[in-house]
């Protein structure tokens, strides 16, 4: 199944939790953060301005970004976490 994100909506795949710390010890699922990075997978057409016109979205595929811990909403689409998020909801993007 592939996703066609709607207006300025952003479909992420989280990066994967750490399971260890940096002293070694392992960490159970209930103890690991969630991740608030990822890769941007899907990217909708833009939200539609009042002139009728769409604002382009400022990420791409392919894009590293930050989001907030709690926002968005998790799904699972071909045996994949994802997370599909707004624009707004988006912190930063990373460069490399």
């Amino acid at each position: 199944m592939e996703l066609n994100p709607l207006d300025d909506r952003i479909v992420i795949e989280p990066n994967i939790a750490e399971e260890t710390t940096a002293g070694g010890i392992v960490l159970p699922d209930a103890a690991q953060e969630k991740p608030q990075s990822g890769t941007v997978v899907a990217v909708g057409p833009g939200r539609l301005l009042e002139s009728g016109e769409r604002c382009p979205v400022a990420v791409e595929v392919g894009d590293e970004v930050l989001y907030g811990k709690y926002g968005g909403t998790d799904i699972e689409v071909s045996g994949k976490e994802v997370k599909i998020l707004r624009e707004s909801d988006i912190l930063a993007k990373i460069i490399k």
